[in-house]
């Protein structure tokens, strides 16, 4: 009968490594499950471009498709809240006094709205009352 017998290291060593296991193990089943979602969305997303119901052009449609999943997968396509707001506040910056007053409220939502983006555009309108000098 022919035994094998295998020889720990030193203890410490060995608890050492265990735990790097685990951390890598634990690591490398994280990154699947959000390599996973954005697989998912990046397939939804193709779905639609496929279908039509983009309101872009198909090869536009999949481009941006393909530039949502790659910055998707490294951590830089977020939603997080206000951050449209703060993009559309962005653009007042260029105007200055009351032009730039007027452009915030505007990109606030007060004044009259018409259009869509599928339309070709939205137009905003706000109608200030200067009295006279």
């Amino acid at each position: 009968m022919h035994r094998t017998t295998f020889l720990l290291p030193h203890p410490r060593l060995a608890v050492a490594g265990l735990a790097c296991l685990l951390l890598s193990a634990s690591a490398w089943a994280a990154g699947p499950a959000t390599s996973a979602q954005s697989l998912a969305q990046y397939r939804q997303d193709m779905a639609v471009c496929n279908s039509g119901r983009s309101h872009q052009a198909v090869p536009t449609c999949r481009l941006e498709a393909r530039n949502a999943f790659a910055e998707n997968r490294r951590g830089r396509l977020t939603d997080a809240p206000g951050t449209y707001q703060e993009n559309a506040l962005q653009r007042c910056k260029a105007l200055e006094g009351t032009d730039r007053n007027a452009c915030e409220s505007r990109m606030r939502g007060e004044g009259r709205m018409e259009g869509s983006v599928h339309g070709g555009g939205i137009l905003r309108e706000s109608v200030m009352v200067v009295p006279a000098k």
